[in-house]
């Protein structure tokens, strides 16, 4: 499009583009998703949720950490379901900088839990003294 002479000109163009529908001003031109794409999100989250409340109040699987491994995984797909239908990130996106966005925060929490996973594992290890039978019936006796 050319750029306006007057301000007549631009008013009239802002009003077609409204008129239009175009909301180029304010969403920067980000493809926005269609009612199927938001259906699809929407029910590939019921059912990423349906399944591990399902399994947890079921007991299907008797091992604990069985059920936390599949919950947490498909905990990770309904993120990515979430990114892709009704947060629109793909590499086309802002030229891929909300992306790039992503990962940097993606590595910075990794290292921020790793990290704090680590210290509280080491402090545990290394500052409780170890408690034994013995030893607390003695503590008891003292007070």
């Amino acid at each position: 499009m050319s750029a306006p002479t007057n301000q007549h000109q631009a008013v009239e163009m802002e009003r077609d583009a409204h008129d239009r529908g175009s909301s180029d001003h304010v969403d920067g031109g980000a493809a926005h998703g269609s009612r199927s794409s938001y259906v699809t999100g929407f029910v590939l989250s019921v059912i990423l949720t349906a399944i591990p409340f399902g399994l947890v109040m079921s007991g299907v699987i008797g091992d604990k950490s069985v059920v936390a491994g599949i919950c947490m995984a498909l905990a990770i797909v309904q993120i990515v379901v979430h990114m892709i239908y009704f947060l629109h990130m793909n590499r086309k996106s802002e030229a891929g900088w909300t992306l790039m966005s992503l990962i940097f925060t993606v590595i910075i929490v990794v290292i921020a839990l790793t990290g704090s996973l680590w210290v509280m594992f080491h402090m545990n290890q290394n500052m409780m003294p170890p408690m034994n039978p013995a030893s607390a019936a003695e503590m008891s006796d003292q007070m």
